[in-house]
């Protein structure tokens, strides 16, 4: 197993109004985010715990990329993955981001 973690500045909070969210599930070629809006409005970071190990520089662009589009100011990420691949992270990242923003508990 490998642990990661990134603390990323950003330009604006989060939008909406729900205190945490999950999204995915722990299974091959998939992985699980859980978000949670505890951390100041410019920041967010993100703890990825996964057994494809030597993969942090792709782990890094991706959470990058990720953050630059989506500002997630606010919240904090955890992700169990099951070795899915960039494409299944940023979706998985993204519907995390568009459910914690929804009006509910």
């Amino acid at each position: 197993m490998e642990d990661l973690s990134f603390r990323h500045p950003v330009r604006a909070r989060a939008g909406g109004a729900r205190r945490s969210a999950i999204v995915g599930v722990v299974a091959s070629g998939n992985l699980e985010v859980l978000v949670e809006r505890v951390l100041p409005d410019a920041e967010c970071a993100v703890e990825i715990k996964t057994a494809a190990v030597g993969f942090g520089e792709v782990w890094s662009a991706v959470i990058g990329d990720f953050v630059e589009r989506y500002s997630p100011g606010g919240l904090k990420f955890s992700i169990n993955d099951g070795g899915a691949r960039p494409d299944t992270v940023s979706l998985r990242l993204a519907q995390a981001v568009r459910l914690i923003a929804e009006n509910g508990q």
